[in-house]
């Protein structure tokens, strides 16, 4: 996928709303997670152990890291879309944002319940930009990548990823806890449920008005034209053939 890909079709704007909302909701939900002290998630743990040894923001830092994951995938063959190279920057600012707006929170009820806030916002928001198929992260991108260059399995690459991520930034500082564990466990199938919910007709998103996928009559999971897709048949559309949908697999 390229950065112009996919910016076509009756779907445009709802797609690129879904996008933004989701990238910047995700920002938020990270910056809730480190707002509760609690534990983050894992790639969380190492812009947080980075920012410590580096005195920049969490936002920066994860700005900088996605833009060096991002040139990782040169070697690796990837093509960004604008998805990708939207969650570089708008991620890392929803962060330092939110962080900057909300006082911090005392009080271990407070700081439970804003942990899970932001857990079920991360599912949300990945659902959301997920859903919108403008192109994996860059985090996420480079799992897909190694999946197809490798040929190992995408849970494979992704625990061997994420095992190395959180042990980097918890041996720079990054917090680890009960929080890293939670959100290990739940942000899989709290996704999954948010894509179905989010998603957007496969048929029509990507077409140029006139195309035939554009024009021809919309399908249910049982083949019933001119009815609106059941969301679940848009979801097995969607997540086993294409990189967003091998995010979620676990």
């Amino acid at each position: 996928m390229s950065i112009a890909s996919g910016t076509r079709g009756r779907h445009l704007t709802r797609r690129l709303v879904q996008l933004y909302a989701g990238l910047t909701l995700y920002g938020i939900s990270s910056a809730l997670l480190v707002l509760a002290g609690l534990g983050l998630e894992p790639w969380g743990v190492l812009h947080q152990g980075l920012a410590e040894r580096t005195g920049l923001t969490i936002g920066v830092v994860s700005i900088v890291v996605g833009a060096v994951v991002l040139l990782l995938w040169i070697p690796i063959r990837q093509r960004p879309g604008l998805g990708t190279v939207s969650n570089v920057f708008v991620i890392g600012l929803a962060m330092d944002g939110t962080l900057a707006l909300v006082p911090e929170i005392h009080g271990l009820p407070a700081r439970i319940a804003l942990l899970t806030l932001g857990i079920v916002l991360n599912g949300v928001a990945t659902g959301l930009y997920i859903a919108a198929r403008f192109g994996p992260g860059p985090r996420d991108g480079l799992m897909t990548g190694l999946h197809r260059l490798t040929g190992r399995s995408i849970r494979l690459t992704r625990t061997l990823i994420e095992i190395a991520v959180v042990t980097t930034g918890f041996l720079l500082g990054g917090s680890v806890g009960v929080g890293t564990v939670l959100y290990a466990l739940s942000i899989g199938p709290l996704a999954q449920f948010f894509l179905r919910f989010f998603a957007v007709p496969e048929a029509t998103a990507g077409a140029a008005p006139g195309d035939a996928a554009d024009t021809a009559p919309e399908t249910t999971a049982g083949g019933t034209p001119g009815a609106t897709p059941e969301p679940c048949a848009v979801d097995a559309a969607v997540a086993p053939a294409s990189p967003e949908g091998a995010i979620l697999r676990r």
